[in-house]
């Protein structure tokens, strides 16, 4: 990471990701946009049990949409539940117990999913995770890369036969500006020659990762719309657990989750936002860049083709029916 990418990264943040900076550019949305009816379709949310995801969650139900969510830890997930109920009034809110660092759980999960429930018309990736400590699975999967890219492809993937059959379609992915600061590692997906380890790099490439996988999915599926977002600097648990001194520096300009949700229920839910091209980036419900100037952060189209190749070859290790 050089520190001229850093450094506007950190003074671009400062200006655009804080509280301040949703407040300036909310200026500028457009209220009617969110008078959205939601009945009728099916939303599968990710890390749906708090921050980002939960937010979402919670608006999706009180516009009436039918809430899957997709969380690790069953007592959270509850909790959570019962809190979206009682506040959205709606009682079609589901829970589903998912590790989405087990690839092989992630297959036996959308296969159950397509059997039973049969319909999705939004997926929302947002569960995510930052382990500072390298954690490395009986498959070979470092637990980050496991989580934020190779349980998103594969969730993805495997839901995508029934985003292909309804209409309007969607795919939002919760992403994080620091990506702006990685260029994608095409030849070492899990970093691997990252010595010593480092899990805010770690996840920055992951969240590269993500984007490039938008990018890639947009033309692999013209009948979905694919959209990938950063939700800023948000004060949410994981921001807490994951970056204690980042959040303690930066705890009193952080964006609420609500403010941080804003994009990604727009993006999940509003027909404005289907009028702007598939795989795009977005933040404060507008395209931007997924570059710093003179970052030297670009991939060509090969490198992103060899990148994508490795994700579903891992994908295929857990997937016998995936061709």
């Amino acid at each position: 990471m050089s520190y001229y990418r850093l450094m506007i990264w950190y003074l671009k943040g400062r200006k655009e990701y804080t509280r301040i900076g949703y407040e300036a550019a909310s200026k500028h949305f457009c209220e009617d946009d969110l008078k959205v009816d939601c009945k009728g379709k099916v939303y599968v949310i990710t890390g749906a049990n708090s921050g980002i995801g939960k937010c979402v969650a919670l608006d999706v139900a009180k516009r009436g949409g039918c809430v899957h969510m997709v969380c690790r830890n069953p007592q959270y997930a509850e909790t959570a539940k019962n809190e979206i109920v009682e506040a959205s009034g709606s009682k079609d809110v589901y829970i589903h117990i998912l590790d989405l660092s087990v690839p092989r759980d992630v297959v036996k999960f959308a296969n159950e999913f397509q059997e039973t429930v049969n319909s999705c018309d939004v997926l929302v990736n947002n569960a995510g995770c930052m382990l500072h400590e390298k954690q490395v699975d009986g498959d070979g999967l470092e637990k980050n890369f496991a989580t934020n890219s190779l349980g998103t492809h594969i969730l993805t993937k495997k839901l995508m036969p029934l985003l292909k059959k309804t209409d309007k379609s969607r795919v939002v992915t919760v992403t994080s500006g620091g990506m702006l600061l990685q260029k994608l590692s095409h030849e070492d997906i899990q970093l691997e020659k990252m010595v010593p380890f480092d899990g805010t790099t770690a996840y920055s490439q992951q969240k590269r990762q993500q984007v490039t996988m938008t990018e890639m999915y947009a033309k692999e599926y013209p009948e979905v719309h694919f959209s990938v977002m950063h939700p800023g600097w948000a004060d949410t648990p994981a921001v807490r657990s994951a970056m204690p001194s980042f959040y303690e520096k930066m705890k009193d300009t952080l964006r609420t989750p609500e403010q941080g949700a804003d994009t990604a229920l727009w993006l999940a839910i509003s027909d404005k936002a289907l009028q702007h091209p598939s795989g795009l980036f977005f933040q404060d419900r507008a395209p931007v860049s997924i570059h710093l100037p003179l970052a030297w952060t670009r991939s060509t189209d090969a490198e992103k083709e060899i990148f994508m190749n490795q994700m579903n070859e891992l994908m295929k290790k857990f997937d016998d029916s995936h061709t």
